[in-house]
């Protein structure tokens, strides 16, 4: 039969034992390997039973078990241990309290997903794990973060297989009465409510639930309330479900209901209100629109609140293809803004503005997301070094007329939370060797630029322990793949080879992500005569560990997966390769670690950063990468190896593709198999474990998530904070105004003569040369301009690289005609071709780019000697 009608029946806690609820509620028991192992003491069969879930542990503990540990003075001892060391990091003063002042009070930082723990189903992948991260590094930081996103009722779908390999997706119900988290409700008790207005005089409503992540709170909006009609309560139904209005109206609820979500949840808590807005990709973008509404019922204009909303706004992107934005069309967000829906105090036109694509190749007709995220923000960035120069071209149309190096979008290269990922077995190596508190106080929070102390541990040690790890994941991966093929039909009398998968000293290579085709899963099937050669390789075989969703609505993702499947079925090798359905934030865990080598080979250069071969290096496994994300950044072939990248113009895929695979097999073949088997003197493999010691050595510090936040919180916070407070509604209104002004008075500025002192067209290094400029500036002033100069070397065309920019001086005043005179020196600093231009830029005090304002004006090709100077 089934049930009408479901309840969540809470157990009641005897007194002394009433801390194991709020230690439940905080989900730092998530990433605190104490607090994980009080609640397996609970009930060691329950705990495994409950998914390691303190909150469903409680619900199936039996009441004599609870009498029985209230009665335990030695239990009782370590809960209150415990508890009050979560006091202890809830209270205490840590890395951001130390800083010098003028750091933001507070930050409100929106994500449409969050990956905290798999207890909280609320993440499809990279994006979702890194705002977890982020979350929990700014709370070990003491950084005073509020966290905002969705409750999705199904979460991301479940991943099963077909008996022919076929990717299939399930649902699962979630209710959030059994999840880690508690109603934020209003001083009378009532559940508290955010609504917005929809067309048609309908309304959606929210409730807000609160996740405690450590020190940080994290709002998630639930629209499956009384009170909403059907198509309401289903918006916040599936992460990234539905069509183009189901999306729109959850970027909306996000964006503007989360930002009434965050001052409901300030007036009811007395948190701090944000002075930075930080938005995690271009899905929360609408926060902008709401805090620019908030600020016109103040009485500001429109021009005045979007200069003061910039200021205190990060925008963060993290998609290198235009493919990857939301963009949705202009007609269907007209119908969801103005007189009849939400923010009908702001003109509909001025809304569409902000999302129109004005640049050559835009598409006019769609709204897009990223577009107006960058539009809304006075910081923007990418989420490696390599994502922020493709971002900078990506976008350039936005900044006409300027180089693509100075397009005002940085990167922070992104990090992983050490704490979560690093295996429980690495940790108390480290701690044996410099204590439990430095052990934890480097992962955490970082800070060094090298973990010298890994070279104090014995060759030994290191082998030993990745010997471990390595066993542990070959143990979960036969109990895994058993589930699975036992979920795909087959019966216990087929699966006796399941014994026999997989083996603890074999090198082990794991690929494991998301499943769009520029990742390329079966990139390493493209010879598979080739591969099973190097599975079944007599004295030096490999195994590979492989796992990876698709999109519900990518069926060509789901062909990759189901030729990986095949392949691995296949009764010759299916020892050496697996694929592990339902790849998940538990499955990571143990594979990040048991893996010796990661596998990464996406299309060069559309992978913004990946994290996951982060994750394994923290553990001590080798990355085997192309060039791409982070690993661009820090490869050195002192700890991994880069793919060759077939990236040669006019060469077709097919080709890339065959050169690619067959310099991935080649580097597994000669190079890293003998080195993995090859052994010194002491019977170990000496050479394997030295760069298994310099990735822990030198990449462990550089990937934390801990390093992330400290560079949001220096380099774009602060900033943005200060800004916040620069633009109060009277210098807002004159930044507004100011802006406007040049704008209209632009046409008339202009480089009219460029001359130098030097006649020849050589120079000595060393030497200087005197320029003067005639500069036209119409209606503006020399307060609102600077006239610089731009010298370099240059290149073949004679466009300037690496460029130095010295800004020249007005001289006099202005001639009959209006003309100024600008005058300053250029120094020769380097040999070579050598050129400089001159431009001129408006310059204001408020501005955090010269770029911001949009425009420039360039010496025409007649304005003298060119278009400025040229030296070989």
């Amino acid at each position: 039969m089934k049930a009408i009608r479901r309840f969540t029946v809470r157990p009641v806690l005897p007194e002394p034992l009433r801390p194991l609820s709020e230690l439940a509620h905080n989900l730092r028991w998530s990433w605190h390997a104490e607090t994980r192992d009080l609640f397996q003491s609970v009930d060691p069969e329950a705990w495994g039973a409950a998914g390691c879930d303190p909150v469903r542990l409680l619900g199936r503990v039996r009441p004599a078990r609870l009498a029985e540990l209230s009665g335990d003075r030695r239990f009782r001892r370590r809960l209150n241990a415990v508890a009050d060391d979560l006091d202890d990091y809830l209270t205490g003063d840590r890395w951001y309290q130390a800083q010098p002042e003028g750091l933001p009070r507070a930050v409100a930082y929106f994500s449409p997903e969050f990956g905290i723990t798999a207890a909280l189903p609320q993440y499809s992948g990279g994006l979702g794990i890194l705002a977890g991260d982020h979350l929990k590094a700014a709370s070990d930081l003491g950084v005073p973060l509020v966290g905002v996103g969705l409750l999705y009722r199904h979460g991301y779908f479940r991943q099963t297989l077909s008996r022919d390999g076929w990717q299939q997706e399930h649902y699962p119900v979630l209710d959030p009465n059994e999840l880690p988290l508690s109603q934020v409700a209003e001083a009378d008790g009532t559940p508290a409510r955010v609504s917005l207005a929809l067309p048609g005089g309908r309304a959606l409503h929210a409730r807000i639930w609160l996740a405690q992540v450590g020190r940080v709170p994290l709002l998630l909006l639930d629209s499956d309330v009384e009170g909403n009609d059907l198509g309401a309560r289903s918006v916040t139904d599936r992460l990234y479900g539905g069509g183009s209005e189901h999306r729109l109206l959850q970027e909306m609820l996000l964006g503007i209901g989360g930002v009434r979500a965050v001052r409901t949840y300030c007036r009811l808590t007395g948190h701090p209100e944000p002075e930075v807005f930080h938005t995690n990709e271009g899905h929360a973008g609408f926060l902008g629109l709401e805090r620019i509404a908030e600020l016109c019922a103040r009485g500001l204009d429109f021009d005045a609140a979007l200069e003061s909303v910039r200021g205190g706004t990060v925008f963060t992107t993290h998609t290198p293809v235009p493919a990857g934005i939301d963009r949705f069309e202009r007609d269907l967000i007209a119908r969801h803004f103005g007189p009849d829906a939400e923010l009908a105090g702001i003109e509909t036109p001025r809304i569409l503005a902000l999302g129109t694509e004005t640049y050559p190749g835009g598409e006019p007709n769609l709204f897009n997301m990223a577009v107006m995220g960058l539009r809304l923000a006075q910081r923007a960035n990418g989420v490696s070094l390599l994502h922020g120069q493709v971002s900078r071209e990506m976008f350039a149309g936005l900044w006409p007329g300027f180089d693509t190096e100075e397009v005002p979008i940085t990167s922070v290269t992104n990090g992983v939370h050490a704490p979560t990922w690093v295996a429980p077995e690495v940790l108390r190596l480290g701690a044996r060797k410099i204590g439990t508190q430095r052990a934890e106080d480097a992962l955490a929070v970082g800070g060094s630029e090298r973990w010298d102390s890994v070279a104090d541990i014995p060759d030994q040690e290191i082998w030993e322990l990745r010997r471990a790890l390595r066993e542990q994941l070959v143990l979960e991966v036969r109990e895994r793949l058993g589930a699975s093929w036992r979920q795909r039909g087959a019966g216990n009398a087929e699966l006796g080879w399941i014994d026999g998968v997989l083996d603890p000293d074999v090198l082990t290579i794991g690929f494991a992500r998301r499943v769009p085709s520029y990742k390329r899963l079966t990139l390493m099937l493209r010879d598979q005569g080739r591969l099973r050669e190097l599975l079944l390789h007599p004295e030096r075989p490999v195994q590979i560990v492989v796992a990876g969703k698709a999109h519900p609505a990518d069926d060509s993702g789901k062909r990759l997966v189901q030729e990986l499947v095949r392949f691995a079925d296949d009764a010759r090798v299916r020892h050496r390769i697996v694929f592990l359905p339902d790849y998940g934030m538990a499955m990571a865990q143990r594979l990040y670690p048991g893996c010796d080598i990661w596998l990464n080979n996406p299309l060069r250069p559309l992978e913004a950063c990946g994290t996951s071969g982060m994750k394994a290096a923290l553990n001590g496994c080798l990355n085997l990468s192309v060039l791409d994300g982070w690993w661009d950044e820090w490869f050195r072939p002192d700890f991994g190896w880069a793919i060759p990248t077939a990236d040669g113009t006019g060469l077709d895929v097919e080709r890339r593709d065959d050169i690619e695979a067959a310099a991935l097999y080649d580097l597994l073949e000669q190079r890293i198999a003998p080195r993995f088997y090859e052994r010194g003197r002491g019977g170990l493999p000496d050479r394997w474990i030295q760069m298994v010691r310099q990735t822990l050595t030198l990449l462990g510090p550089k990937v934390l998530a801990g390093r992330m936040v400290r560079e949001y919180v220096e380099r774009l916070y602060a900033p943005a904070a200060r800004s916040h407070r620069a633009l109060t509604p009277d210098t807002a209104g004159e930044l507004a105004g100011w802006k406007a002004r040049v704008r209209d008075a632009w046409h008339a500025v202009s480089v009219d003569h460029v001359e130098t002192t030097e006649t020849t067209a050589t120079a000595e290094l060393g030497a200087t040369v005197g320029l003067r400029v005639r500069v036209g500036l119409g209606a503006l002033t020399p307060d609102d301009v600077e006239v610089q100069a731009v010298s370099g070397r240059v290149d073949a065309r004679d466009r300037i690289t690496d460029a130095t920019i010295v800004p020249l001086k007005p001289a006099g005043t202005p001639d009959l005609e209006g003309h100024r005179l600008y005058e300053g020196r250029l120094s020769f600093d380097r040999t070579g071709p050598y050129g400089c231009t001159v431009r001129i830029l408006p310059a204001h005090r408020l501005l955090a780019s010269a770029a911001e304002v949009g425009v420039v004006a360039l010496p025409a090709e007649d304005a003298g000697e060119g278009a400025g100077v040229l030296l070989r």
